[in-house]
């Protein structure tokens, strides 16, 4: 592929009706973080935003340990997988387990979606409906993938 070397430059009205000067921008040397970072400091100086999120200077932030965080992890996984698993265990015909594994992991899937936004404290609707339709996705290309290799153990 070839580069061009081409100027990115704008011509920008500084009001609808183009009465005043306009102002010619050159993208190529705009430092977009610097920009960024001058407007985040109006807003701080009009108190529209917190300055580092209510953190003060040389505050000690205190991070969550990554055993703790691991070890949830491995609990939510297993409790999460143990739903379908004892839903499917005592059912025989392969239709019914299905419906069964489907209608049990959607009540766990809500369930867990709705205890996550009380923690928290997000909206308990959209956060079910999110966890609801990920879970989902994730059943049908788990079960798309496991029959497109031939396993057959539900």
């Amino acid at each position: 592929m070839a580069q061009t070397n081409q100027q990115s430059k704008f011509t920008i009205p500084m009001n609808d009706l183009g009465q005043q000067p306009t102002q010619t921008l050159d993208l190529d040397q705009t430092d977009y973080s610097k920009r960024n970072n001058e407007r985040r400091d109006e807003r701080v100086e009009e108190g529209r935003v917190a300055k580092h999120d209510g953190i003060e200077d040389g505050e000690e932030i205190s991070l969550p340990n990554p055993l703790q965080a691991a070890a949830a992890s491995a609990l939510a996984f297993s409790v999460g997988a143990m739903v379908p698993l004892l839903a499917a265990s005592f059912i025989r015909d392969y239709k019914v387990r299905l419906g069964v594994v489907v209608a049990a992991v959607t009540l766990a899937l809500v369930i867990f979606g709705w205890l996550g936004a009380i923690l928290g404290k997000a909206s308990p609707v959209k956060s079910s409906l999110r966890v609801l339709i990920g879970g989902w996705l994730a059943m049908v290309i788990t079960f798309g993938l496991t029959k497109l290799i031939g396993s057959s153990g539900l």
